[in-house]
């Protein structure tokens, strides 16, 4: 080898090229790409694609050919929000027919197909009365199955073993198919993707073998009756649609950023088929999940919404011919005075909020800071175990989260079978059947009363246990049912005031004796969405999701106040959301938009190297060799280096990553013979002639960065968050007098303004 790279040298000089290499005229594979748990560089991957838009559209004047491989390009993004859209719908089609199913069973099983579900069975059969619309000869209980009998107290403890042995089984198999499968398929996924969408590389977070297990797991947990929905893991499970689909096409595979414009699309599709609220899921892309969200992303979500919501009303999992979850039709207004309890709800929903937050991450900072930690499984099966033994006596928590929402959100007509509509009927009552006046309560809305008011208690200690466990978990459906219970209770205390005080200041100009004045069901839905803001602080995109999930379009200020006093009271005790306190657990480097750094700091206070510490790690232009460099990167871990004129100088020239120069030197080593540990690498234009009898040098001003990001030593930090934030920078060089003189990275400005937040700054583990 060495001959060979002599001779080389030589006829290199005949062909008076004297002996300087330059073999990065052709790119190197995987140059500009990044490794795992690292930040991107958003204004690398924006110049990138700048330039790729450039050759294209000088190509396509070039040739027919080339002018439709521009169109393709052009089409190439809608065709993967259809795809993402088309997808994600019939994915949340399937779960939701699956998880129907499944918690049907822990109860019972349909004998003339086993496959339906209990509502679907009686629809089939032909002796279903309308009062007993549940009760079907085809669906039996496991008692009868079993014993022939389906009352009395060897009935019941038949059900209430099966219930909780098949709830252990579907919480046994979720957690086990995510430990030993894909350990990312666990929790909601909304702290990482938001992580994901603000420039973090977390690799396989999106793959295709999470998005099978995810989808696969959630079924299961849900299924189980653990206090969690599906909301939040079905965003996670749309953004591995869309990583999946980003990865059809060079443009948005290659490219960083361009691929989290898809992401972000894929949020909205998410959240547009987990509630059947496409506009909802375009606002809550917007307000929670995405970082970097340009209008051509905008109209790109609301395709992809607008083809998800289609797709899933296509496969019609509620058997209702509607999108929405929890349909509702109220036949009386609200009153103005009604706005003191919907506050009120919106009071109890920050505080719950508040409650819910410290504890879930007072409970996830044990989890990963003692033995609890190490035995998921266990952790799964005791949390199953206690919440299948507790739910089952009470007819409220046993059921299906959504369908307990769904029964609190209804009004109560003439033809309602619930309990909660038990109300004492005045015989001599002739008013159309949807206007019921409001009656005294009777013997059935009392027991509802306390039995709703123990699965509230339940409900809310339960869930902090629950979410953020080793199998998917959502956080919506939980928090809506803590509000919904709140609201139905005061709804129904409201209600019976106005009906025997009538005559009370405050009823006495709204409410009349004999007219339907006060509505229990919104106020279970004000409840629901205080509660869900409270935990996320979410307004805007929540206010839309509750009426497109409900379709009260005029109930929109109601649902406005409570959200917003929600989101006070809740701020009023700390400003992070659960899903920004989880990134903050997590450690991971997530800039916030909505923090604000007020501190009168400088650069100088923040950057690297400080006083005490060795002098900045640097590269000169053109007087070190490839040892030294390779020396370099197996001496230190840092993620790139400055490049000066000289180390007397320290005149900046540019910066070049670790990554790149690492595969530069990997590639030369491999195609030329020439370079060898003492060749002179080379960062400037124009390399002198070396003599013959010296080896190769290298050349790689193809993969330095020209124009880095600097500040002077005197920029106050707040301008530099401020950069940080809205550039979406990797690091930015600190020079004074064009000298360089340190170095600011993106976890040197977390840990900083946790210091001065009086955190503990090494809680930011990533780079």
């Amino acid at each position: 080898m060495a001959s060979e790279g002599s001779d080389m040298g030589s006829t290199g000089e005949i062909n008076g090229s004297g002996n300087l290499m330059d073999f990065l005229d052709e790119p190197i594979p995987d140059v500009g790409t990044y490794e795992d748990f690292h930040t991107i560089d958003w204004l690398r991957e924006k110049s990138r694609d700048t330039d790729r838009h450039r050759k294209i559209a000088s190509k396509s004047k070039e040739s027919i050919w080339e002018f439709i491989k521009g169109l393709l390009d052009a089409w190439s993004g809608w065709v993967v929000m259809l795809l993402i859209g088309l997808m994600a719908g019939t994915l949340a089609g399937v779960i939701d027919l699956a998880v129907d199913w499944m918690t049907d069973l822990k109860e019972g099983v349909c004998l003339s197909a086993f496959w339906y579900s209990h509502e679907q069975c009686c629809w089939t059969s032909n002796e279903t009365t309308f009062d007993d619309r549940d009760k079907c000869p085809q669906w039996q209980k496991w008692s009868e199955l079993m014993v022939g009998r389906s009352e009395g107290a060897s009935a019941y403890v038949l059900n209430y073993f099966l219930y909780v042995m098949w709830a252990l089984t579907f919480a046994f198999l979720a957690v086990s198919l995510v430990r030993v499968f894909a350990p990312y398929a666990c929790g909601s996924g909304i702290p990482e993707i938001k992580t994901i969408l603000s420039g973090f590389i977390i690799r396989g977070y999106l793959g295709k073998w999470t998005l099978l297990i995810k989808t696969v797991t959630l079924v299961l947990a849900v299924s189980s009756g653990l206090s969690l929905g599906k909301e939040g893991p079905l965003v996670h499970v749309a953004c591995c649609c869309g990583n999946l689909f980003s990865g059809l096409f060079s443009k948005y595979s290659k490219n960083e950023a361009k691929r989290r414009e898809v992401l972000s699309a894929a949020a909205a599709a998410g959240v547009s088929v987990a509630f059947g609220a496409p506009i909802g899921g375009v606002l809550f892309s917007l307000e929670e999940v995405s970082y970097y969200f340009p209008l051509k992303t905008l109209w790109r979500s609301f395709f992809a919404a607008l083809v998800a919501a289609f797709t899933l009303r296509s496969i019609n999992p509620f058997g209702n011919s509607r999108l929405v979850l929890f349909y509702v039709e109220y036949h009386t207004p609200w009153y103005m005075a009604e706005l003191f309890p919907f506050i009120l709800l919106g009071v109890f929903g920050g505080l719950w909020g508040t409650l819910f937050v410290r504890g879930n991450i007072a409970w996830c900072h044990r989890r990963k800071t003692t033995l609890l930690g190490k035995y998921p499984v266990l952790e799964v099966i005791a949390v199953t175990a206690i919440t299948a033994i507790v739910a089952f006596p009470n007819p409220y928590t046993r059921r299906s989260t959504s369908e307990l929402i769904s029964e609190l959100f209804n009004d109560c007509g003439a033809l309602e079978s619930s309990q909660l509509c038990d109300y004492i009927n005045d015989s001599n009552m002739t008013r159309p059947i949807d206007d019921i006046p409001d009656r005294p309560a009777g013997p059935g809305v009392y027991a509802a009363l306390w039995q709703l008011a123990l699965a509230l208690i339940f409900k809310i200690v339960i869930t902090i246990f629950t979410f953020g466990m080793k199998i998917p978990s959502g956080l919506f459906i939980p928090s809506m049912a803590v509000g919904a219970i709140a609201g139905r209770i005061v709804g129904i205390g409201v209600e019976q005031m106005a009906y025997h005080h009538h005559d009370w200041i405050i009823f006495k100009n709204w409410c009349r004796p004999g007219a339907d004045c006060v509505t229990p069901g919104l106020y279970a839905m004000v409840g629901a969405a205080a509660c869900l803001g409270g935990v996320t602080r979410m307004t805007v995109s929540l206010v839309v999701i509750m009426f497109e999930l409900t379709g009260g379009l005029e109930y929109i200020v109601p649902l406005m106040a409570a959200a917003v006093t929600s989101k006070w009271v809740a701020d009023a005790f700390g400003k992070e959301g659960i899903y920004e306190s989880h990134i903050h657990l997590n450690g991971y480097p997530f800039l916030d938009v909505k923090d604000e750094f007020t501190h009168r700091t400088l650069a100088t206070d923040v950057m690297r190297p400080r006083r005490s510490e060795p002098p900045l790690v640097v590269l000169t232009q053109d007087s070190t060799t490839v040892e030294d460099v390779e020396t370099l990167i197996k001496d230190t871990d840092y993620n790139g280096f400055p490049v000066v004129v000289s180390k007397e100088s320290e005149r900046l020239i540019g910066f070049v990553q670790r990554r790149d120069l690492l595969l530069a030197i990997k590639s030369a080593r491999q195609k030329q013979d020439g370079v060898v540990s003492s060749s002179v690498v080379y960062f400037i234009e124009d390399a002198p002639q070396s003599p013959a009898s010296s080896p190769q040098s290298l050349k790689l001003r193809r993969i330095l960065n020209l124009c880095p990001f600097t500040v002077t030593d005197h920029t106050p930090m707040e301008t530099v968050v401020d950069i940080f934030r809205k550039l979406g920078l990797r690091q930015c060089l600190v020079t004074r007098s064009g000298r360089l003189l340190g170095i600011i990275t993106k976890k040197d400005v977390l840990r900083h303004m946790a210091q001065m937040a009086n955190q503990d700054p090494e809680s930011i583990l990533f780079n």
